[in-house]
């Protein structure tokens, strides 16, 4: 009957996060979605347009590390409803808005009312699944900005044959608002809070488990396991974004390939990033419910580092396969892929783009998912927002070395040196995290009497 209860609970909890974050993605980038229509009535120069989409870059990296250590001091359902209503209201106020200082401004605390849906999300389902299943429906929930970013231009255009931008943007951030409500009456902590035992967290045979909790920020940021963490999560974003900003332009400006091919190759690689989230979140707790969560080492291991290994043997494959003579040369891989390429009706040289897009994307995501997932579960459960927080925020400065400072290595030398770089980098944080992988993952308080 507590199965049933939880299952029922979980269902309706989850349900209400994935519809609730989905909104949230999309009116994250309702402006991108109606541009053009904005730039057809109030006139906006590149600057002006950089400095929209800047001010909330900068606010979302700001606020989700503060959300991330606020989700640990107060309810995350409130904080989690709380960033839905606002940004459903500046999106109403921003509809009403014609100048670019008013659309920066508004834009400035869209970001900051964005950084309050993530955090949140993981604190609950934390609380609310067993760690064998905690990976995979992080990894699915996930998937609602793959959701909202794939099907946000196409709603957006369908509502603008009928309406104005004006009345996009009020649309949707009315309707944030309504399910702003909805999620604060249907999303809970923690079982406790309809009456159910808490589930259990960390290892099998914790018995001083609790002792944990009490851990203190100082006891966390002292944790070599938390920097570790850090540190590949910073490469491993970091070099997703040079490929996701910068792999077309390698592939038209320096390897000669088409527009069609360069897009081609992004969206080959987002399906795999799809694909390759919900794997390492479904493979990953199959590992932790054989073998179960322990003081030393993680069982999401040896997926993380596959998968990073994956990265490494795809980026470099990419960097020295693909040429501007790719449709005249003849290696194995065309050979392996004619027929495939008489099915579909591409170019041999094309399949071979896309599946290392693809494989790169799959190899990419999947520990992106894995780090959030270790970081929030390796944490005392007082602090797993805060242990999140501080990861994503590495994330964060691996993407800003992932624009200026890499663009500029390519300026001074080319794409492919660039992307050298990056390869290099990626080995070596791959290395360096195998040799490391069987130290002390419980982060926090050691308890007086551990080996």
């Amino acid at each position: 009957m507590a199965a049933g209860g939880y299952g029922r609970y979980r269902a309706v909890i989850f349900g209400a996060m994935f519809v609730g974050y989905t909104l949230y993605y999309f009116n994250r980038k309702t402006f991108s979605f109606v541009m053009p229509a904005v730039m057809a009535e109030v006139p906006l120069g590149k600057d002006d347009l950089g400095l929209i989409t800047s001010s909330q870059s900068a606010a979302y990296a700001i606020s989700k590390f503060v959300s991330g250590v606020l989700s640990d001091q107060m309810s995350a359902r409130w904080l989690f409803s709380s960033g839905l209503l606002m940004v459903g209201l500046v999106n109403v106020v921003f509809s009403w808005s014609s100048t670019v200082t008013a659309f920066a401004g508004l834009w400035f605390l869209n970001g900051l009312a964005q950084g309050l849906g993530w955090p949140p999300c993981g604190k609950i389902l934390r609380k609310w699944f067993e760690p064998s299943q905690f990976g995979t429906w992080w990894a699915v929930l996930s998937t609602s900005m793959n959701l909202a970013g794939g099907l946000g231009p196409i709603v957006a255009a369908l509502v603008s044959l009928n309406y104005d931008w004006r009345m996009t943007l009020s649309f949707s951030g009315f309707i944030c608002v309504v399910v702003s409500f909805v999620c604060l009456v249907l999303i809970k902590n923690e079982p406790s809070d309809v009456g159910l035992p808490n589930i259990e967290q960390g290892a099998k045979k914790g018995k001083k488990g609790s002792s944990s909790d009490n851990s203190t920020l100082t006891e966390l940021l002292l944790s070599p396991y938390l920097w570790v963490l850090s540190t590949g999560y910073l490469v491993v974003f970091g070099v997703k974004t040079c490929c996701t900003d910068w792999g077309q332009l390698f592939l038209i400006q320096e390897r000669g390939q088409s527009m069609l091919v360069g897009s081609s190759y992004m969206s080959a690689l987002e399906i795999g990033g799809l694909v390759g989230s919900i794997a390492a979140g479904y493979l990953s707790d199959r590992a932790v419910a054989r073998v179960g969560l322990s003081s030393y080492g993680n069982p999401r291991h040896a997926l993380l580092l596959s998968m990073m290994a994956g990265m490494c043997v795809s980026m470099f494959l990419f960097r020295v396969t693909v040429t501007g003579d790719s449709p005249k040369e003849n290696h194995f891989w065309t050979v392996a892929l004619q027929p495939l390429a008489d099915l579909t009706g591409l170019k041999e040289h094309e399949l071979w783009i896309l599946t290392l897009g693809a494989v790169f994307g799959f190899s990419s995501y999947g520990p992106i998912a894995l780090f959030g997932v270790i970081a929030n579960e390796s944490a005392p459960a007082n602090l797993c927002g805060t242990s999140h927080a501080i990861v994503a925020l590495m994330a964060n400065v691996g993407g800003f070395l992932a624009g200026l400072p890499f663009s500029t290595i390519a300026k001074h030398y080319s794409w492919a040196t660039a992307f050298w770089v990056a390869e290099i980098t990626c080995t070596g944080s791959t290395v360096a995290f195998f040799l490391l992988r069987n130290i002390r993952t419980k982060m926090g308080r050691i308890p007086r009497k551990a080996d």
